[in-house]
């Protein structure tokens, strides 16, 4: 099994800034890579950031410029660096990782970020 802890959430004032970060414990071997996705009330999850073994990223467009995914890879973690939050940046922002051969996706439980004034 795979455990994945977030922590970091919580409530900013737009233009303000919040770091995620994640802990993957468990059966983690062949990790393709690990990131954020959100899910805002009425919508679909989405991709927010993702970081691959070999450094790769890829950000949703909405996000590029403000936030920064990074890796720990010897220690399993994975955050997330938001700044100039946006009230559209509001949702419960879940950690992924993704395990070869067959990219499977495993999720933490969440943790809520909002953005209000």
């Amino acid at each position: 099994q795979v455990q994945l802890v977030e922590s970091g959430g919580g409530s900013v004032q737009p233009g303000g800034s919040l770091r995620l970060s994640c802990k993957a414990s468990g059966s983690i071997f062949n990790i393709y890579g690990m990131g954020w996705y959100r899910q805002a009330p009425g919508k679909q999850r989405e991709l927010v950031a993702l970081i691959t073994n070999g450094g790769t990223t890829n950000y949703a467009d909405s996000v590029k410029g403000r936030f920064t995914v990074s890796r720990d890879n010897a220690k399993n973690t994975v955050s997330l660096q938001m700044n100039s939050l946006k009230p559209e940046d509001t949702a419960d922002y879940y950690c992924n990782v993704k395990l070869l051969p067959y990219y499977r996706d495993y999720w933490g439980r969440g943790t809520q970020v909002t953005v209000s004034s």
